[in-house]
């Protein structure tokens, strides 16, 4: 896993912008803390840090190929987990290989196949490709956007980076966020190709963008396609396991410490155990970890999102599995810290809000990376095999808008009830998100004969898959990759997606209940408690004292009244919320605070200009 980046300006000669480049491929090394490069010829410049995986020797980068029209260059971040066979097929085409690493496979599959090279990529990837053949640059994002990678056009070529620091790291990029880009930070929604900042795009999955002297161009070489789905039920049981256990083979492949994130629910029990027995057969023990608040498995409270607390059945699958587990118990302290905020927010380049859940997420990923370098994640199972309450929630599916929403409205409030009311009114977050669903669900494709509520269940499936996920992929890689840890999704492999996602929802949920087809195809290998166990989200803490914490830096803010983030932010309500004798009575409350904490963490170290008209 890498952080890649990189400028084409066709008026330049880039060898003489070093100090640039420098600048921006440094911001990655987060990403990247084993090595770097840089490489320039002419108008292109590429840029890397890397995270050593597989040939740990070997695949430096950027890694070139001369040819005799040019050289070609590649600066590539992500696995392909069936490099191995492409690496096969390639050497019978005559290509010759200097290395084990899956860098080359790319590099030298691109000057076989040429940008179709993608479509024959099974894995997590987002890389860049210059031409010296053509003077064109080329950035390929994996199906299902599980890597990031953004590009900024400008006046004469364009920059990119995997994250948006890098780009800002170039005097070209301003730091601005409009009206659209505070839209689509305050509402749950992840439009495709929006990057938030102005100028900015991000490569959408499944997408080549082309940049050559005439301009920028896209084409798509994979999306969410409608097909019919022919097989009975044990027959699609059975496949979906044997797709689990190829899937989980590939991903365990890597020449470091692996483990698994394991929070006692379905996937990652069922991914913790697929994991354990393959590696029993050789003799090895999976590594797994979990994370606990102190107090919280025994004074847990019930709420209408989770019904039971994970360490129990964390517990349960370790000990049936045999695995070598380690719970991560954070403090409130310790989420509540302003310096931990700081981490999250450079990590994500944007304030998203979430409070505790990123703060936990990145405590987590910190210390796993002590004792691993690549987990496995159960990221994404929810969304391929329809887990989320909304996919049972009358109210949330005949809604007209995303289904979270209703869920996760009904349960933490608005954002706006913190902001400004001119700007609540500028921002009008209803229409926007009324627009966005529409264009949402215009391109969703229905079955001839499908039923109305097939249909609306398959719309509800695809926009958890081209909407929903995405806002939980970015949120992992930008929290593991901030502490040089590879996350690994086996649920992404698209092969699974598309399989699951043409079967019809009366399929997926046969047994009236969620994730159906998932629990069968799994259920010789975990507890029965887990097979039992209602679906409960990422975990969120419950100690009073984080509420209190919040409180008292909040109040602490509001005796700076100059600060910035008061543009945004209506002081009396942040006030009135600060000053409770309960301050969160309400998770609204309480999400209340973390946005305004996050916003003032960001405009206080990307000092953004913020324009609200």
């Amino acid at each position: 896993m890498c952080g890649i980046t990189g400028w084409v300006s066709y008026d330049r000669d880039l060898s003489a912008e070093a100090a640039t480049l420098d600048a921006m491929t440094e911001t990655m090394a987060c990403r990247g803390p084993d090595d770097r490069g840089v490489w320039t010829e002419g108008p292109a410049g590429l840029g890397h840090r890397r995270l050593a995986i597989i040939d740990l020797p070997g695949g430096r980068q950027p890694m070139t190929a001369a040819t005799p029209n040019g050289t070609v260059a590649l600066v590539y971040s992500g696995e392909a987990y069936n490099f191995t066979e492409l690496r096969g097929e390639l050497t019978t085409r005559g290509h010759r290989f200097t290395t084990g690493s899956d860098t080359e496979v790319v590099l030298r599959g691109y000057l076989e196949w040429g940008d179709a090279v993608a479509e024959r990529l099974n894995g997590m990837y987002a890389f860049a490709v210059w031409d010296g053949r053509t003077d064109r640059l080329l950035l390929i994002r994996d199906r299902m956007g599980i890597k990031p990678l953004y590009y900024h056009p400008t006046p004469d070529g364009v920059l990119f980076g995997s994250e948006p620091k890098a780009i800002l790291a170039n005097p070209l990029a301003r730091r601005r966020v409009g009206l659209d880009g505070l839209r689509e930070l305050f509402t749950m929604v992840k439009t495709p190709g929006h990057a938030v900042w102005e100028g900015m795009r991000e490569v959408e999955p499944g997408t080549v963008v082309t940049v050559d002297r005439t301009g920028v161009r896209s084409r798509v070489y994979w999306e969410l396609r409608t097909r019919p789905h022919t097989d009975d039920r044990d027959t699609t049981i059975a496949t979906v396991r044997s797709l689990l256990d190829d899937i989980v083979r590939r991903q365990l492949v890597a020449d470091v410490p692996r483990c698994t994130l394991l929070s006692g629910g379905l996937d990652s029990s069922a991914m913790t155990a697929l994991a354990a027995r393959q590696l029993a057969a050789h003799g090895e023990r999976v590594r797994s970890f979990a994370v606990d608040f102190a107090g919280q498995a025994d004074n847990f409270v019930a709420d209408d999102l989770r019904a039971t607390p994970d360490t129990p059945f964390v517990h349960d699958v370790a000990r049936d599995a045999g695995t070598d587990h380690q719970d991560i118990v954070l403090d409130a302290d310790a989420l509540a810290d302003p310096a931990v905020r700081e981490k999250v927010i450079r990590a994500r380049d944007l304030p998203a809000g979430l409070g505790d859940m990123d703060a936990s997420l990145y405590l987590l990923f910190r210390a796993i990376r002590e004792r691993s370098t690549v987990a496995l994640s159960g990221e994404s199972a929810d969304e391929v095999f329809g887990g989320y309450q909304q996919f049972f929630d009358e109210e949330a599916r005949q809604a007209d808008t995303f289904p979270w929403l209703v869920r996760l409205g009904r349960h933490f409030g608005e954002d706006a009830d913190v902001l400004r009311p001119e700007l609540v009114k500028a921002l009008d977050l209803e229409s926007y998100v009324a627009d966005s669903y529409r264009s949402a669900v215009a391109g969703v494709q229905r079955l001839d004969g499908e039923s109305d509520f097939e249909f609306r269940m398959r719309r509800i499936s695809n926009l958890h898959l081209t909407r929903f996920v995405r806002v939980l992929l970015d949120r992992k890689d930008r929290a593991s990759m901030a502490v040089g840890l590879e996350v690994r999704v086996p649920f992404c492999d698209h092969r699974l997606v598309e399989y699951v996602y043409n079967a019809p929802w009366a399929l997926k949920s046969f047994d009236g209940r969620e994730k159906s087809l998932l629990r069968e195809a799994t259920a010789d290998l975990i507890p029965r408690s887990v097979y039992d166990r209602v679906k409960s989200p990422y975990p969120s803490t419950q100690d009073p004292k984080y509420a209190v914490a919040l409180r008292d830096q909040a109040k602490d803010l509001l005796a700076r009244p100059d600060h910035p983030v008061f543009d945004l932010v209506d002081p009396e309500r942040l006030r009135q919320v600060a000053h409770r004798d309960t301050p969160v009575s309400s998770q609204a409350a309480r999400r209340g605070l973390e946005r305004t904490l996050d916003l003032a963490m960001w405009l206080d170290l990307y000092a953004p200009e913020v324009q609200l008209a």
